[in-house]
């Protein structure tokens, strides 16, 4: 029986943890070994780490393509030529595109503006601010208290919480798989 609960529980692990799919794999391709099957082996020798084997690299760019992708058909969305759609189809598909990916960016990011006043307002730049935090134009030798009218609130994350990819190394490119109905 404990042999099966392990099984299972290896079973959901290797599914949901690209890491754990990884070592388990590698067990697999070396074989039993014989000084794991040693009573003495299987106490302390069990407790020692393992060392990490290092996931295939993908850039988180292309994560996150491939989950604007996946949520939201983003690029399926760019990449549709136009040119034979009328203007309110256009805007239908748009509108859908915007929320869904509107939706995965605020579970992404949490984006929130860097200024929270209205755009065309008139906002003071504290002094020794960061230049990436505020871009200045206009009479930017001016001294310092400074005070201008807001043209871009700016965007700022409140986090950073991609997905975690853990295909392989042979699809770290892939975007969004081809899609084949088999008949």
């Amino acid at each position: 029986m404990t042999r099966l609960l392990l099984a299972i529980r290896v079973f959901f692990r290797v599914l949901f943890n690209g890491d754990v799919a990884n070592r388990v794999a590698a067990a697999l391709i070396a074989g039993p070994s014989t000084a794991a099957t040693t009573p003495a082996a299987t106490g302390a020798a069990a407790a020692a780490p393992r060392p990490k084997t290092a996931p295939p690299a993908r850039s988180e760019a292309l994560t996150l393509l491939a989950t604007l992708q996946r949520e939201a058909r983003f690029v399926d969305f760019v990449q549709e030529p136009l040119g034979g759609y009328s203007d309110a189809q256009i805007g239908a598909a748009a509108r859908d595109v915007h929320r869904l990916c509107a939706e995965v960016i605020d579970r992404v990011f949490g984006l929130r503006p860097v200024v929270d006043a209205a755009e065309g307002s008139d906002v003071d730049v504290p002094g020794g601010a960061a230049a990436t935090r505020f871009h200045l134009v206009g009479n930017v030798g001016a001294p310092a208290p400074r005070r201008g009218k807001l043209c871009h609130k700016g965007w700022e994350a409140t986090h950073c919480q991609l997905p975690q990819w853990t295909g392989d190394d042979d699809a770290r490119l892939i975007v969004a798989p081809a899609e084949v109905e088999l008949r």
